[in-house]
């Protein structure tokens, strides 16, 4: 029986010394957050997010993560002022009243060593929904300029905007359906 304990923590032991994470940090100059909404039924609107930030623990031997992310909600540009400034109003964002937008995802899912997916919860308007990310592109490299190895990759998913409470314009104007698409790149720690 002692044998028996003593090889289970001596297992233990060294699967978790395998099993290392990682911490990466959100690199802004090389992340971008956008919707794609229809106007109309016909054109697609765009806007993005300029400013973000968030860090990424990764465990690539155990296949588990956390992501922590944060938008600039006021950061919000699609090219047209006007129309930033009516996204920033109560009709859509409530920028003065939810300042800021975070998702917080823990459950990863891989396809080989590549994630795959990652399930968590957004919080915007200071409504928390689970929202699942499906990578389109996932990879690490080491980054001859920083040194360090880098990690990211394009995600996508689609939302029911009603579920946050932005029903403006439903469904005349644009559909409660929105694409978001993040490209992200993470420098390890």
């Amino acid at each position: 029986m002692k044998k028996a304990l003593l090889l289970a923590a001596l297992l233990a032991t060294v699967g978790a010394a395998q099993a290392q994470s990682a911490t990466y940090a959100i690199d802004p100059t090389h992340t971008a957050v956008t919707f794609e909404a229809k106007h109309f039924g016909t054109s697609t609107l765009r806007g993005r997010w300029d400013k973000k930030e968030g860090t990424v623990t990764l465990d690539k031997a155990a296949k588990t993560g956390k992501v922590e992310f944060t938008l600039d909600m006021a950061s919000i540009s699609t090219g047209t002022v006007p129309f930033d400034g009516h996204l920033k109003s109560k009709d859509f964002f409530a920028v003065e009243e939810f300042p800021t937008a975070k998702f917080v995802g823990d459950k990863f899912t891989f396809n080989g060593d590549k994630v795959a997916s990652v399930t968590g919860d957004l919080t915007l308007r200071g409504v928390t929904k689970p929202v699942t990310l499906t990578a389109t592109g996932f990879n690490c490299y080491d980054n001859p300029r920083l040194k360090r190895e880098v990690c990211g990759g394009d995600f996508e998913t689609t939302i029911q905007r009603s579920q946050w409470g932005i029903t403006y314009a439903l469904p005349a104007v644009t559909p409660d359906a929105i694409r978001l698409l993040i490209q992200v790149e993470a420098i390890k720690q």
